[in-house]
């Protein structure tokens, strides 16, 4: 019988049945196979990004503590004391840079799941980006398995040109986790150029498993 997840830190608990009522009292959030997140050790949950609320939608059925990255400008009183303990991870701008990568590192090291958005900002439409290639350097350097996940509805319920959230249904579908075992074992001794076309390839998979996965339609 597999192990339960690990009993979430107070405040985490707090925040994550806070999102829970907001997402299924306001958005009518529908839920399917978050099961497909690994109880426990390190897990990349991959999903699209349209909405402020994302991070949140993702996390409102999982059983598990999942970590998420936060611009560091939201890092000030009070919001400097409540993001860590509800496990947001501060990094610059654009999510990248060495520091934003070693910390990431980090926390799969420790055996914690973390939130990554493959295109790497929101959607300015609505529709799936190409992915950057900085995912694909995590999947293969840290080894852990990624759950694709799609996000339905969001960015008509919040989107960047919209200053308040608006009541629309979403959907979150958690796709089956991905390994890429092949091509981790080709990295160690990869040419450089091959490297960096290794990164992209994972990348291209991750959004392809994410636009492979449909909405649930309504039965008639």
């Amino acid at each position: 019988m597999p192990e339960p997840p690990a009993p979430m830190k107070p405040w985490y608990w707090l925040g994550w049945s806070l999102t829970r009522l907001v997402s299924h009292g306001y958005f009518g959030l529908t839920a399917y196979h978050p099961e497909r997140v690994p109880a426990r050790g390190p897990c990349i949950v991959a999903a699209n990004h349209a909405s402020y609320f994302d991070p949140f939608c993702l996390g409102a059925e999982v059983r598990r503590e999942l970590y998420f990255l936060a611009r560091s400008s939201a890092f000030r009183f009070p919001l400097s004391f409540l993001l860590p303990r509800v496990n947001a991870v501060p990094v610059d701008r654009d999510g990248g840079g060495m520091k934003g990568l070693l910390q990431i590192m980090d926390i799969l090291a420790q055996g914690h799941a973390i939130t990554l958005f493959p295109e790497g900002t929101r959607s300015p439409d609505g529709q799936l980006q190409r992915a950057r290639p900085g995912i694909g350097l995590i999947v293969i350097k840290s080894g852990a398995p990624v759950v694709p996940v799609r996000i339905f509805g969001s960015y008509e319920a919040w989107n960047r040109h919209m200053k308040l959230p608006r009541p629309r249904r979403l959907q979150v579908k958690y796709g089956q986790p991905l390994n890429f075992e092949a091509l981790r074992a080709e990295a160690p001794t990869a040419s450089k150029d091959r490297l960096k076309a290794i990164y992209q390839e994972v990348a291209d998979q991750i959004m392809a498993a994410i636009a492979a996965l449909q909405p649930q339609r309504d039965e008639p």
